[in-house]
């Protein structure tokens, strides 16, 4: 095949992938991951929230030893959390984001094309999927070890609608950790699909993961200085995200790596007040985090305040006997303003509830 031909053909399947995004269900939301994979082990997740209304975040310590179910009834999967995680929650009835003590972080994307298993509450026990994130942070240490364990689980996931809307919330989970690998994990037609590797650094939201890669491999042959897409679809942020995390130097020290990062997760979010009458998908972006997995430092970013604050989880007791929930409230549109390290001004808090079924 000559280069002119299998540009030609490149094209055409790119094409056929922008068709099948156009003419798929537009949704109102959309979100960015990506996965820094530097020198020394420095790894650094970061993700945009971009959502068109308050989606309602505190963030929230979460100890060791807490005792949960699946919140869908009688059949719910039962566990005692093993790792304290500070969280971001969704509408405080859900995890949206968050880390681990071990250094595991959990992400939460919408994904418009997921279809999860029916809910047999005669069989396998069920998990609502406000607390998907949660069981992944409460019982892994690695993504090896949550993979083992999501490839077949030992539970049926459970959506429901969105707080205060008519629609079924559906979501994909992105895990990475302090060795810089990554998963993400897609339920199709009602099973889940994993992919594991440190060579998946990013994750927007429609098309489902695999037409996002293939997206990204056509413009990796083009090259991301000679033309990035600038528009605020997935797949296009997707392309502008995986350029950037690997063209940043991975070499610096970890401050600077951090602002690196802060840069690129920055570049992919959505300015806020930005409306597109004829493209719902596109929703402002609310906030940013950003984990140093090395450092255990977890920072938080709303759009509607100028500064960038931080919990150093190294600094928290996560034991069970004498570590308690606590919270930092965060305020209508996360607009109450905090300076630099925050980890003592938690307050003692009740657990929120997970959202699920009666």
């Amino acid at each position: 095949m000559t280069r002119r031909s299998y540009f030609a053909a490149s094209l055409a399947a790119v094409a056929t992938l922008c068709t099948t995004i156009i003419l798929a269900p537009l949704t109102a939301d959309a979100c960015t991951r990506v996965v820094y994979l530097g020198a020394g082990g420095n790894i650094v997740t970061a993700r945009s929230m971009d959502w068109k209304e308050d989606v309602g975040t505190n963030l929230y310590i979460l100890p060791r030893g807490m005792q949960r179910d699946g919140a869908v009834g009688p059949n719910s999967v039962r566990w005692r959390a093993r790792y304290g995680s500070v969280v971001a929650t969704g509408y405080d009835v859900s995890t949206t984001d968050g880390a681990n003590e071990k250094g595991l972080m959990a992400n939460v994307l919408w994904l418009t094309e997921s279809q999860y298993p029916s809910f047999d509450r005669d069989s396998k026990p069920g998990l609502t999927i406000a607390a998907w994130a949660q069981y992944a942070l409460d019982n892994f240490a690695t993504v090896a070890e949550a993979v083992d364990a999501l490839k077949d689980p030992p539970f049926t996931l459970v959506t429901s609608n969105v707080p205060g809307q008519n629609r079924l919330t559906t979501l994909h989970l992105a895990l990475s950790d302090v060795n810089g690998d990554s998963a993400i994990v897609e339920y199709i037609d009602g099973r889940p699909v994993i992919h594991h590797g440190r060579q998946y650094q990013v994750m927007t939201n429609s098309p489902t993961f695999d037409q996002q890669l293939a997206l990204d491999a056509y413009w990796k042959q083009i090259g991301g200085t000679v033309m990035l897409p600038g528009t605020n679809r997935a797949s296009d942020r997707f392309a502008r995200a995986s350029f950037y995390i690997n063209a940043i130097p991975k070499s610096a020290p970890p401050n600077r790596s951090l602002a690196s990062v802060f840069g690129v997760i920055r570049n992919v979010s959505v300015p806020y007040g930005i409306a597109t009458p004829d493209q719902p998908e596109i929703s402002s972006t609310r906030w940013r985090t950003v984990f140093d997995h090395k450092r255990r430092l977890y920072f938080f970013e709303s759009a509607l305040t100028p500064n960038t604050f931080w919990v150093d989880l190294k600094k928290i007791d996560f034991s069970k006997h004498t570590g308690q929930v606590m919270k930092l409230d965060l305020g209508p549109n996360q607009d109450h303003t905090f300076n630099g390290d925050t980890t003592a001004d938690f307050v003692a808090s009740q657990p929120f509830r997970f959202l699920g079924l009666p």
